[in-house]
């Protein structure tokens, strides 16, 4: 059975946006899908997100495909590249996804921030775990620049898709439906 791991954004939870349509809508075509709620949201941590991760996860397998929201795409890239190596997983959707942040306010979000923006990440070892990368960007992102699409496509090889007018996919955009990355989730899974 093939499997989808959603894991919402700083601030997120499972229930906001458009996670509960992707859900029901992967479930009605046989996916079993979890959408964790990841720990602290508020105040998130790469090792504790990491490690939360890794848990639900468990066993994982070419059946096993990652959707991630904002920094939950950060937390699958860092999972990936953690896995054992003999471990491969089938694709990662990432929306929202980021190496650089813009729109930061206050202290807080900066400090919260720092350690994802300065830790690397080692993508010969994330690609190593699947070929299947999908990241979707919105041309009007407060806090995503357009010019991490070139950094996607070169650090992973993904497919970058741009929507018009979709601010960074939260719910609080409006947005509660995203059928592109069902789409894409489906390609890539065939």
């Amino acid at each position: 059975m093939k499997r989808v791991i959603i894991v919402h954004g700083w601030e997120g939870s499972p229930k906001e946006g458009w996670f509960p349509w992707l859900k029901k809508e992967l479930e009605s075509r046989g996916f079993k899908v979890e959408v964790p709620e990841m720990p602290n949201s508020d105040e998130p941590k790469i090792k504790a997100w990491v490690d939360y991760l890794n848990k639900v996860a468990g066993e994982v397998d070419e059946k096993t495909y990652f959707v991630g929201h904002s920094m939950g795409c950060q937390t699958i890239m860092r999972y990936i590249e953690e896995m054992p190596k003999y471990e491969h997983i089938g694709g990662a959707v990432f929306v929202a996804g980021w190496f650089n942040l813009k729109g930061l306010q206050t202290n807080l979000e900066k400090e919260i921030a720092k350690p994802w923006l300065e830790t690397e990440i080692n993508f010969d070892k994330v690609r190593k775990h699947t070929h299947k990368f999908v990241e979707i960007m919105s041309d009007n992102d407060e806090y995503v620049s357009l010019t991490d699409a070139e950094l996607f496509e070169r650090k992973l090889n993904a497919k970058v898709i741009i929507e018009r007018n979709m601010g960074h996919f939260s719910g609080e955009d409006g947005v509660k439906e995203l059928p592109v990355v069902l789409n894409k989730l489906l390609e890539i899974s065939k």
